[in-house]
């Protein structure tokens, strides 16, 4: 796994963070933008099953099969472009999760049994991963903590940091088979590694220091159930080997590499990451994430995560509606308001801030 290189990551960033929060005064919440954000939206807050399981459907019809066409070209090139429509179409897929996670469970009859049958389980990345996680970094209290799972100090922290951060997502394949393939079994015989898994390498996080907490007994025979199909799954690819060779396997690793480099890249510019372990507001909540309001933004922030501040202000507004939200709150506050401060320009315009961020705390006597 790579909680040893996050682990490291994080503490590079006190000396520079602690100068920072010196600087910094709270920032208070905007009633007149989070009034506005829940008295224009109203109508528009449902959940819509005519887009989702389409959506979802078709991402994952797509995925897998230009993932065998990756798998089964004769031609490079053909390989190549087949490669580039899996990543896209898997991606999207796979970002259902976050989703899954925000819409009330009612709201979608089958959604969450269907996407972990045809993507949770293949992809070895279960809702349970996601589920009781993500709504952590949406809480008043938790977010940007030491108690945030998703939350680190990014711009905190040294140069060299910010690609780590990135292309350790390429190991995430390998990691996820040997998670569900190798630890969940001996998970069944030694408690100590079932109590590990459960802690450490059941849930989506980039904290380092965040440990779950034991599943909700509502919830427990689910996520039981999740884990023991993608156990089966892994343990299959694994001796698929002896059937069909490694070079099957290993092109779908790649491609599953590639589709969580993309998702690590997003993260890295979903947050500001400018805050260090205090509570912060709503409004500073919002004003820490991003909105990448442009098309093209579209394809490596699928799923509405363009919207990302927006979503931070709205958690249980569908995808589907986050650009109109956008639009009606665009319209409705003007340009010198807390809203618009949240907008920006693009992904590379975002990775150059971040980066600039760590290459002006090098100076840093304390680093």
């Amino acid at each position: 796994m790579h909680m040893t290189a996050a682990q490291t990551i994080k503490q590079r960033a006190e000396p520079a963070a602690r100068l920072v929060r010196a600087a910094r005064a709270p920032v208070p919440d905007d009633k007149a933008m989070m009034r506005a954000a829940a008295e224009l939206t109203r109508d528009i807050s449902t959940a819509r099953p005519a887009i989702y399981w389409p959506d979802m459907l078709g991402s994952a019809a797509i995925g897998y099969a230009a993932l065998a066409g990756t798998i089964l070209a004769g031609s490079t090139w053909l390989a190549m472009g087949c490669a580039v429509v899996a990543v896209l179409a898997l991606y999207r897929a796979l970002l259902f999760i976050h989703e899954i996670t925000h819409i009330h469970r009612n709201a979608l009859p089958g959604f969450r049994t269907a996407w972990n049958l045809l993507i949770g389980i293949p992809l070895l990345t279960p809702s349970f991963m996601y589920e009781g996680v993500h709504t952590l970094h949406h809480s008043r209290t938790r977010y940007g903590t030491a108690d945030d799972p998703e939350y680190l100090p990014l711009a905190l922290m040294k140069p060299w940091t910010l690609p780590l951060f990135v292309i350790v997502a390429l190991f995430a394949p390998l990691a996820l088979i040997f998670r569900f393939g190798v630890l969940a079994p001996l998970g069944l015989i030694v408690p100590a590694i079932r109590r590990m898994n459960w802690e450490k390498f059941s849930a989506l996080s980039i904290n380092p220091a965040f440990r779950r907490r034991p599943a909700e007994d509502g919830e427990r025979r689910r996520f039981m159930m999740l884990e023991a199909g993608a156990s089966l799954w892994a343990i299959l690819l694994m001796g698929s080997v002896f059937v069909l060779g490694w070079r099957p396997l290993l092109i779908a690793m790649a491609v599953l590499g590639v589709v969580a480099l993309l998702n690590q890249l997003r993260t890295l510019v979903a947050h500001l990451w400018e805050n260090e372990g205090e509570a912060m507001s709503v409004t500073a909540q919002y004003l820490d994430s991003v909105n990448v309001p442009t098309p093209l933004a579209g394809l490596w922030a699928p799923v509405g995560l363009r919207y990302h501040a927006t979503h931070h202000l709205l958690p249980s507004m569908p995808y589907h509606s986050l650009a109109e939200a956008h639009r009606r709150l665009s319209a409705h506050l003007a340009p010198e308001t807390t809203y618009w401060r949240a907008s920006h320009k693009g992904l590379a315009p975002l990775v150059w801030r971040i980066g600039r961020s760590t290459i002006g705390r090098r100076a840093d006597p304390g680093g």
